[in-house]
């Protein structure tokens, strides 16, 4: 228990060391003093709250908003002095919208506990003590040898020990995690993948040691010691080990694995952590607002106490009759009475703050976000996808856009990849009819020219079937007949991929001879030209962003060991020293210009003595349990090199649907479209031109291909010179990676400026947090932009979460981007009805309930303030309790949240299709100083109109009785403020004076002559006044 306050408080982190040790089957080492190291368990908690906690943290949470603590010091003012309203008044608006917000936030709370316990209470089967025990996923612990069937989920993070494939391979997707639907491939230690039974995993002696828990999804390092008699054989751990918590196990009959990262340690857990919360302008505005009328507050109440003192100066008016001072008071403080009668004139006017303002905005923002959902315009049938909304809080952000930042592939573009040319050898071809023929050459027979591949094509077309991690659909490769039919006729195979360049290659290829006809064990199968072949997989050099490129190493039928490699040109072409080198590199750019996703092919041939280096440096890389990943980059690049160039691919991306129309509204609404891709320079201007990103009249400056700061800023220099001088014609910017980091490490200043002159800007080659960091420049300039990121893939989450809305888009490149958006859409072009009608909807609807709220309590507290001149400042309120306490939380709340959620005042049609209507509410036009001094101007002057209006109806010469009625000067009382008046050393009726105390309060000495009456006539028994037609003659007092 004190260890665990501890590691609360954060005076004994959990995890002393950058490993941990695991004893499979927790079979701690019996020899010497062993403390085993300590773990998290196995539940899961979502949940912010418990039963204990959850009233003080609630709490707690709320009153950190200024409103709210604001009206909990009133209150608590208004029972520790003697105020002139009830504490009732404050107490229950502060009681209202707390319990309000307390239910909402609790029953929230409530469905995450609710759904703890369902994953936490799931049943598992784990082995102890010889066979299969039956638990719930909670008392799972690390160390624990868990089993789990076909399509269940994973429990916990587990690593691999066997499965009921004699290579102690499976399959498994994690779409839940990242959105990838495609089957992929992990795999056992041969070691431990001969343990297919209870009774045999039970004996197995192993240690695994492996890093503390990380939440990247795609790394893991570790190693296993086995020990086997009398010697101990260590095996290396990657993410082709790891199962990670809540993917699923598919066409595999049975796993087990050892249970390594549990609870809120494993993977999943970890990437659920709530994002860095982000504030719109509007509630920038708003607290601006706040603390204006918080100053108006505190003058009125100051200039109250001083007139009250300046007034009470005359003696006459310090202690009238009907007022007269305790001895306490008399003898108490200057100084306290002044701090009370400031606090009580503070209490008087409070209500000049809008206390349930945040409760109704909140709930607008709840309520409205529900027709982004609704809204089946932004329904895709195709995909069965509609609008969805992850944070409600950013709703009016959509009408305030000026900058869009968005990917290329996948976003304005299908991701669905054809292939349409390729380069062998250096020259050039086209796939016709399932035939790949020359460019120039014309093959009209039906029967195609699949027996007369050169012997560079085949080779080629191998390289595509070998270096990809595509998967078969497990159905097609457990036939009796193997992945082909004995007559050597290819069964259609279905293929599944993490990159739909690699389905694209693989298909196409297929088409055209060679065929890629699945895994078994650690070899690929392939059919070329009806001919089945089977490689040896020896290694993979998986891909990563920095070397761009991936590669494989297998064993040909032959016994020769090659090395296939793919990937950008500007990583295969500089380490190839043979082949047609210039050729292809033409041939690249050309199918650049033509919008083609570029991809070179290369190969190697190793020697005996070459592999067996090969062999030993990953194996020591692989193993390594610290730089792991440096290890292995050094590795792959000596691998890597003196490459034979084989060819280059060109795959075609089709653009979406109304992309080219998006853009062009957007520019007409006054936004500014960047795009920022990671493709090479003339894919992406293609890619820019055609979907209208950039103008065939356009002036297109470009900065690519800067090598050091110098140049780059001299090239800056001229573009900036260029644009003054060409101010005339638009301007569009073409950047590249490279020149990107050299022109923000020294140049940010000029780069800006240089940026923001342009109409649009395009930047290739770009790393992911390149595109962060150029959002997050724009975002921070001195004009402060509102930006907006949208994207497909996890290269755009950084991006995503910088901007200041954030928008993924439901691609094929998984679900990263989407779980990591505030707002997820299934088409680009769906962008224009979300800010243009939503969000200008939004913007316009918020920004008038929040000047209607402080409007409205101007109206309501500044005749309380006037009232107090005809009242000598003695704090009376004008209002009845129940009247200030229903004021704010009823009357005027329901009916403007209403208006809120309704009010369209241009048909959404119009909206849409005039993009220019979205500049009219731009850089916050409807909550600027302007518009507020307005609503506040307005508010004053009718609560002025209120205030003297009433009082001059109502004249001198007629009052209002108690009972409603009106009493009219005429044959009976000329004025009722002259029954309060008295001569000196008389006394009026006790009855008489109870009436006109409570009619009047008190009249002006100076008054007396003026009465109509004689104060006998006050003091006698019956007296007549002016009767309503339905009243008696007299009135006995």
């Amino acid at each position: 228990m004190l260890r665990w306050v501890r590691q609360q408080l954060g005076f004994d982190p959990p995890h002393q060391s950058d490993t941990r040790t695991i004893y499979i089957a927790n079979r701690f080492p019996q020899r010497g003093h062993y403390v085993p190291q300590k773990f998290a368990d196995n539940r899961i908690i979502s949940s912010k709250y418990t039963v204990w906690n959850f009233v003080p943290k609630n709490l707690f949470e709320q009153f950190r908003r200024v409103a709210n603590f604001y009206f909990l010091i009133i209150f608590l003012v208004q029972l520790m002095i003697d105020t002139p309203t009830s504490p009732i008044t404050s107490g229950l608006p502060l009681f209202f919208v707390i319990t309000v917000t307390a239910i909402k936030q609790g029953y929230e709370d409530w469905l995450r506990h609710k759904a703890d316990n369902e994953v936490n209470g799931a049943p598992v089967y784990v082995v102890r003590s010889g066979g299969l025990v039956k638990t719930r996923s909670k008392n799972i612990r690390v160390g624990d040898i868990v089993r789990v069937a076909k399509d269940e989920t994973f429990p916990v993070d587990l690593v691999l020990l066997s499965s009921d494939r004699v290579d102690g391979s499976c399959h498994v997707t994690t779409a839940s995690l990242d959105g990838e639907t495609n089957l992929k491939t992990h795999v056992a230690v041969p070691e431990t993948a001969v343990l297919q039974s209870v009774a045999n995993l039970d004996k197995l002696v192993a240690v695994i040691e492996c890093q503390q828990p990380e939440a990247d999804l795609y790394r893991f390092v570790g190693r296993i010691t086995i020990s086997q008699q009398t010697e101990e054989i260590v095996r290396p751990l990657g993410p082709e080990s790891l199962l990670l918590r809540g993917a699923r196990l598919k066409n595999t009959k049975e796993i087990f694995g050892v249970a390594v990262y549990t609870g809120m340690e494993t993977k999943m857990a970890l990437n659920y952590k709530s994002k860095s919360q982000k504030r719109s302008a509007v509630e920038k505005s708003m607290n601006s607002f706040l603390i204006i009328y918080l100053i108006i507050l505190l003058f009125e109440a100051i200039l109250s106490t001083i007139l009250k003192y300046a007034w009470q100066a005359e003696e006459k008016w310090d202690e009238p009759w009907y007022n007269e001072k305790t001895e306490h008071e008399r003898n108490s403080s200057k100084i306290l009475r002044f701090i009370s009668d400031f606090l009580a004139f503070l209490v008087l006017y409070n209500f000049i703050i809008p206390i349930s303002l945040y409760v109704t905005v909140e709930m607008q923002k709840f309520l409205g976000s529900f027709f982004i959902g609704w809204d089946l315009d932004l329904y895709h049938e195709e995909t069965n996808q509609r609008a969805q909304v992850n944070t409600s809080d950013l709703n009016e952000e959509l009408g305030q856009v000026e900058y869009v930042f968005t990917d290329k592939t996948g976003t304005l573009t299908e991701n669905e990849m054809q292939f349409r040319e390729c380069s062998i050898n250096g020259r050039k071809y086209q796939e016709v009819n399932g035939k790949l023929t020359p460019e120039g050459f014309s093959e009209d027979s039906p029967d195609g020219n699949i027996h007369s591949l050169m012997k560079e094509e085949e080779l080629f077309l191998k390289a595509v079937c070998l270096c990809h991690t595509v998967q078969i659909n497990a159905d097609q490769t457990d036939g009796a007949d193997g992945p082909w039919h004995a007559n050597g006729i290819a069964s259609p195979l279905e293929y599944y991929a993490s990159s739909p360049d690699e389905k694209a290659l693989v298909e196409a290829a297929s088409r055209v001879g060679v065929v890629f006809t699945g895994t078994t064990g650690d070899s690929m199968e392939v059919k070329s030209l009806g001919k089945p072949e089977r490689y040896k997989l020896l290694h993979v050099l998986e891909f990563d962003p920095n070397r761009r490129r991936m590669s494989v190493i297998v064993e040909s039928p032959s016994g020769e060991k090659l090395l296939f490699t793919k990937g950008a040109e500007s990583s295969i072409l500089p380490r190839s020293k043979s082949g047609e080198i210039d050729k292809t590199r033409i041939h690249v750019d050309e199918f650049a210009l033509k919008g083609l996703r570029t991809l070179c092919i290369a190969y190697r041939r190793f020697t005996p003595e070459e592999y067996q280096e090969i062999g030993k440096r990953l194996h020591e890389a692989r193993t390594a349990l610290q730089q792991r990943e440096e290890r292995l980059a050094d590795v792959f690049n000596f691998i890597e090199r003196d490459l034979e160039l084989l060819g280059a691919t060109g795959v075609e991306d089709k653009l979406q649907d109304k992309v080219q129309e998006t853009i062009e509204a957007l520019r007409l609404a006054g936004i500014k479209v960047w795009v920022l891709t990671g493709d090479k320079h003339e894919t992406a201007v293609s890619v820019s031109l055609s979907c209208g990103h950039f103008h065939r009249t356009m002036n297109i400056l470009e900065l690519v291909q800067h090598k050091s700061d110098s140049t780059c800023a001299e090239q800056l220099r001229q573009l900036a010179k260029r644009i003054k001088e060409d101010h005339v014609i638009q301007h569009g910017l073409v950047v590249d990676g490279t020149s990107l980091s050299l022109a923000l490490r020294e140049h940010e200043k000029l780069f800006m400026e240089v940026c923001k002159n342009c109409s649009a800007v395009l930047c290739c080659r770009m790393a992911p947090l390149q595109k962060a960091k150029v959002v997050r420049l724009l975002k921070t300039s001195p004009e402060k932009p509102i930006t907006l990121a949208i994207g497909d893939g996890a290269n755009d989450v950084s991006m995503i979460q910088e901007a200041h809305v954030g928008i993924g888009i439901m691609g094929k490149e998984g679900r990263q981007a989407v779980r990591n958006s505030d707002y997820a859409i299934a088409r680009f072009k769906f962008l224009s009805k979300l800010l243009f009608v939503h969000g200008h909807f939004y913007y316009i609807r918020i920004a008038t309930v929040v000047q209607y709220f402080f409007y409205k309590n101007v109206c309501f507290i500044t005749p309380q303030f006037l009232y107090q001149f005809f009242c000598l400042f003695s704090q009376q309120t004008l209002y009845d309790s129940v009247y200030l306490t229903l004021y704010n939380i009823c009357f005027t709340s329901l009916p403007v949240l209403i208006y809120s959620l309704f009010e369209q005042h241009v048909h959404p049609h119009v909206l849409q299709s005039k993009p220019v209507l979205y500049r009219d509410i731009s850089k916050n036009a409807h909550l600027g100083f302007k518009p507020f001094l307005y609503w506040t101007i307005l508010g004053f002057f009718h609560a002025f109109v209120f205030f003297y209006g009433s009082y001059l109806l109502m004249g001198e010469d007629t009052s209002l009785l108690g009972n409603g009625q009106l009493t009219e000067a005429g044959s009976g009382i000329n004025c009722l403020d002259s029954m309060c008046c008295f001569s000196d050393g008389e006394t009026a009726c006790t009855s008489v004076r109870r009436m006109l105390e409570r009619l009047m309060g008190r009249c002006s000495p100076t008054r007396v002559n003026r009465c109509g009456i004689s104060l006998n006539s006050l003091c006698c028994r019956r007296f007549s006044y002016k009767l309503e037609p339905d009243e008696p003659a007299a009135i006995d007092v």
